[in-house]
């Protein structure tokens, strides 16, 4: 299992076209990815669910934590940091 923090730099949050590219990019790697916002209980959302994803409310500013767990998961997770701290191509 591999986490990293990041936050959140869209202005507008991880609304539906950033939360698409999110899902989009997890769903490329065969580990389990999951998402939660830094500090909350649980095991946060399947980050292969734009539906999932987008329930979390993930404002501008949001710290979140981005978990693999998988043959690949360092490799998922870096991808979606960067994904993420590049402001999902917005």
């Amino acid at each position: 299992m591999y986490s990293e923090e990041t936050t959140i730099v869209n202005a507008t949050g991880l609304h539906a076209r950033p939360a698409s590219m999110f899902t989009k990019t997890a769903s490329g790697f065969k580990s389990n990815v999951t998402v939660k916002k830094a500090g909350a209980e649980g095991d946060g959302v399947n980050a292969k669910s734009m539906l999932a994803l987008m329930t979390q409310g993930l404002a501008c500013g949001t710290t979140i934590v981005i978990t693999a767990d998988g043959e690949d998961e360092q490799e998922a997770v870096k991808a979606l940091v960067e994904l993420i701290e590049s402001g999902c191509g917005e």
